[in-house]
């Protein structure tokens, strides 16, 4: 079983990392295997609308996100991490899961996710609350902790002394693999995904 972790954040050695990384540890003494995927300072354009993705299954655009489509494919797990700009996700991870989910969202459905949020001091609950969107649209199971997964801090170190947060993404990486086991475990009992019904789409303007 695999996780994959996207830090969000333009640092890779930053807060947002911190979290990624209490949370990698965890899953790493629970036998899951793990990679953390780094945005930095990457340029990732937000979604054009042009629904080339619909004939061909990936993103007109050929950067970081179609290799993340691909590698979502043999992957069971998902951990998306984003700093607190505004009181908001940042820019890039947003226009990164705006296009991974609209081109790809095929490859993440029906298994779990999780995201986490740091910020110096507010705004925290609004980010968490958007990230969650993308997986509560697309069939995903959501992991969850002992509290929202948000760390505080203005630098790794004063992340150190957020021992509440910490212990929330300790919490957050047992909940991941508990799933995934128990999600494999099913499988080998013969549990099959749901059947997808035909979607209905119905536009409220008359």
């Amino acid at each position: 079983m695999k996780v994959l972790l996207i830090n969000g954040s333009p640092h890779a050695a930053g807060c947002t990392n911190r979290g990624l990384q209490e949370i990698e540890k965890e899953l790493n003494l629970q036998e899951i295997e793990t990679q953390i995927w780094q945005l930095q300072t990457k340029v990732i354009a937000g979604c054009r609308g042009c629904k080339y993705c619909y004939e061909n299954q990936k993103c007109i655009i050929d950067d970081i996100v179609n290799e993340f489509a691909e590698a979502a494919i043999d992957s069971d797990g998902f951990i998306f991490g984003s700093p607190v700009h505004y009181a908001a996700a940042g820019g890039t991870i947003t226009s990164f899961m705006d296009r991974v989910f609209y081109s790809a969202g095929v490859n993440l459905a029906h298994k779990p996710a999780a995201a986490i949020v740091s910020c110096r001091r507010g705004g925290a609950s609004a980010a968490f609350d958007q990230l969650n969107k993308y997986f509560a649209i697309n069939n995903m199971p959501v992991v969850s902790s002992q509290y929202w997964n948000m760390i505080h801090g203005n630098t790794p170190e004063e992340v150190e002394k957020d021992l509440e947060g910490l212990q929330t993404m300790r919490t957050l990486g047992k909940n991941m693999a508990w799933l995934l086991k128990s999600i494999e475990a099913g499988k080998k009992l013969g549990i099959e995904r749901p059947v997808k019904e035909e979607k209905a789409r119905t536009n409220f303007i008359r």
